[in-house]
């Protein structure tokens, strides 16, 4: 009976353990609480847009869509009616091979497009990527294929290609050389007609096609490079010290705008550049080399050149002017200036940023994107030029709460066609409208895409540690109630020169991160997102960050600014704050968990930086000056290795070992590290993968890993 009674009073105290334990699991809510309302498999099933380009004719638009790893290209051209499109799918490329489609071309008369398929190779320690580990290799290739469809053919082993104004013939690099092959010639042989030092790059016909245009790199300064078809002859335009980064033709064939930028001899790549030798416009005579300044940005700001992405960062319009992207006001705008030289007119004024850009056929409508009015999303707006040289006022063509980025106009000159997103639906090509958006594809989203079961990210801004304003997206997990406390993860995207937005990003690296937040909160995590110092969108200061990266890492500011946010919320378990990123958001993982274990329990750092010293002697001769010394010095302290020490908290290192951004040893002397300090750390590790992972299949393992290690590390689940 005694014996009895014992196992009867630990039974109860057991019971009274179990309520105890069921009435604060209820204070503090669990991600297994959650029902879970849908799969990474299929969050990441709709195709994912990589770039759209219109044709020359009949109003045609290609894509290259990625779905499910399956990378492909897509065309779409007006209905009979002219009332809508239609879209088909071009090639059938079907497997999760990890090969890149890219450069799209169209021939003059739309019939045929031209295309890579491959990644590029970088010497001979970093071939063309093979993520799928086929056994004899891959190579980078030129393939043709017809728009009507039918099976592509390959052109030559190559990249970089150019077709020229009449489509007969394209221009390619391989080898180290430019060659020309003929497009009229059935399996015409490839013919090499330049070998030059130096690397080349930007090949261009002249729209006359009679000459062949290029920048011809040589470390320290480059030239812009002019080949005769007909002479066989090579001339270089006013060449310099300096760097010729970037030309456009002028529309008879006859001139060349030239970007030079002033040499500027730099100890370490990542560090401040408020501030330099002013770069200018030229123009060049094709036929003598001369060149002349038009155009010169003033001391100060704006006196370093920041670009756009566009395919050009000059664009030659109609009235004879050239119109630029300058941040004289501390924000990316767009100026104009006559190309017979003068004073540079602003034409988007406000405190915003431009940039994606593009240029109708006639040179009459400047396209581009904006966070105009809507600093943490992005609209389309256009400007319209003259032949008399009169400009209009920007005109907002989109608007609302959704993202429009990459606009381009079709043949007709007058159609545009964006790409746009949501928080609910990715990126997907639609045509605009009066204002309206009309989507060119709908068809191709899953019928069980998840996305009205996402939850809307909201703006916030917090302080910094040390009081900057710092914007985020915040993800709050559905159906959230009062009085619940849930465990939470901050996320730090990469670049740095990047913005992430209140919705699917317009960058395939990051539409899969956010489907991964979205799907972190629907399992109950409270997440956000942090557009941290040193990012784009909110002017020159703010990305050129003082004392940001190996320079001091004041970042770190912002991610503890994040973890105290947070900290103080009422629907967040302060004890249970995680964080995540990948490249630049690896480093600042790193940087949070060594110095700051007491706030962040746990973090998943992919492909990150831990030693700025394992990069950037490379980038310095002047190992032993003392400059590079104490910038060395401060590189270290800047570093997750200098904080190693002080780090207790579990790691999850996630890394391709053909990473070429960050160095695969980054992630081998952390773990060393790491293991000799006792921390718990655990690794996923990617043969043959690149930096931004290839294959879709490593995309989901990597995010099934990372749920598996929140949830043991700051839930507690087995």
């Amino acid at each position: 009976m005694k014996k009895y009674r014992s196992r009867r009073k630990c039974a109860l105290v057991a019971l009274e353990h179990m309520i105890c334990l069921t009435a604060l699991l209820i204070g503090f809510l669990t991600p297994a609480a959650f029902s879970q309302s849908f799969t990474m498999q299929q969050a990441l099933s709709a195709p994912f847009p990589e770039s759209l380009s219109a044709a020359p004719a009949k109003g045609r638009i290609a894509s290259l869509a990625d779905i499910d790893g399956r990378r492909n290209i897509w065309v779409a051209e007006p209905d009979a009616n002219r009332k809508g499109y239609t879209s088909r799918q071009l090639t059938h490329y079907s497997e999760d091979d990890g090969q890149e489609l890219t450069n799209i071309l169209w021939t003059p008369d739309a019939a045929n497009i031209i295309y890579i398929r491959g990644g590029d190779a970088q010497g001979p320690t970093h071939p063309v990527p093979n993520p799928a580990l086929s056994p004899l290799g891959v190579k980078q290739q030129i393939w043709e294929v017809s728009a009507d469809g039918g099976e592509p053919r390959l052109v030559a082993d190559g990249n970089s290609p150019a077709m020229s104004p009449d489509g007969k013939t394209l221009a390619f690099l391989a080898l180290g050389q430019v060659w020309t092959v003929s497009l009229e010639i059935p399996n015409a042989k490839p013919v090499p007609i330049l070998q030059m030092r130096g690397s080349t790059r930007g090949l261009r016909w002249s729209p006359d096609g009679s000459r062949l245009a290029l920048v011809s790199d040589r470390g320290d300064h480059s030239f812009i490079a002019v080949y005769s078809i007909a002479a066989k002859s090579l001339n270089y335009l006013d060449p310099s010290t300096d760097l010729d980064s970037d030309f456009t033709w002028s529309p008879d064939s006859t001139r060349i705008a030239i970007l030079r930028i002033p040499f500027v001899k730099a100890a370490f790549e990542y560090q401040i550049h408020r501030t330099g030798p002013p770069w200018s416009i030229r123009v060049a005579d094709v036929a003598t080399g001369q060149g002349r300044e038009v155009w010169r940005a003033a001391n100060g700001m704006g006196s370093v050149y920041q670009p756009i992405t566009s395919e050009e960062q000059l664009h030659w319009v109609a009235g004879g002017r050239l119109v630029f992207p300058w941040e004289r006001d501390g924000w990316l705008h767009f100026y104009s200036v006559p190309v017979a030289g003068g004073t540079a007119s602003l034409l988007t004024p406000g405190e915003f940023e431009v940039e994606q850009a593009s240029m109708s056929h006639d040179r009459r409508l400047l396209l581009f994107d904006s966070n105009q009015g809507d600093i943490d999303r992005k609209h389309i707006w256009s400007l319209s030029f003259t032949e008399g040289g009169s400009t209009g006022s920007p005109r907002a063509l989109t608007s609302g709460s959704g993202i429009e980025t990459y606009p381009l106009v079709t043949s007709d000159n007058a159609t545009v066609v964006v790409l746009r997103s949501d928080a609910h639906l990715p990126l997907r090509a639609a045509i605009v409208e009066d204002g309206h958006l009309i989507d060119i594809a709908p068809h191709t989203i899953p019928s069980d895409f998840p996305g009205s079961r996402f939850v809307e990210p909201q703006q916030v801004i917090f302080p910094a540690a040390d009081g900057l304003a710092i914007h985020g997206q915040l993800f709050l997990p559905p159906g959230l109630k009062a009085g619940e406390r849930h465990p939470a993860v901050v996320f730090f995207h990469g670049g740095s020169r990047r913005q992430m937005l209140l919705g699917w990003h317009y960058g395939e690296y990051y539409s899969q991160v956010y489907a991964m937040n979205q799907f972190l909160a629907s399992k109950g995590y409270v997440v956000l997102s942090v557009n941290y110092r040193s990012g784009t969108g909110y002017g020159l200061n703010f990305r050129e960050a003082l004392n940001y990266g190996p320079a001091g890492a004041s970042e770190f500011d912002d991610a503890m600014g994040a973890g105290l946010y947070l900290k103080s919320r009422s629907d967040v378990d302060g004890k249970r704050i995680g964080c995540w990123g990948g490249s630049w958001g690896g480093y600042l993982t790193a940087l949070a968990l060594s110095r700051a274990s007491d706030l962040y329990a746990a973090g998943v750092d992919l492909h990150g930086v831990y030693d700025w010293g394992l990069i950037l002697p490379a980038l310095s001769p002047d190992s032993a000056s003392p400059e590079h010394m104490a910038k060395a010095q401060l590189a270290f302290a800047s570093s997750p290795i200098a904080s190693i020490s002080t780090w207790r908290s579990p790691v999850l290192m996630i890394h391709g070992d053909d990473d070429r951004n960050a160095p695969f040893v980054e992630t081998v002397q952390q773990a060393e590290a790491l293991r000799k300090q006792g921390v718990d750390f655990e690794e996923l590790i990617f043969p043959d993968e690149v930096h931004s992972f290839l294959l879709r299949r490593n995309w989901l393992r990597t995010f099934a890993v990372m749920e598996d290690f929140f949830d043991r590390k700051l839930v507690g689940k087995q």
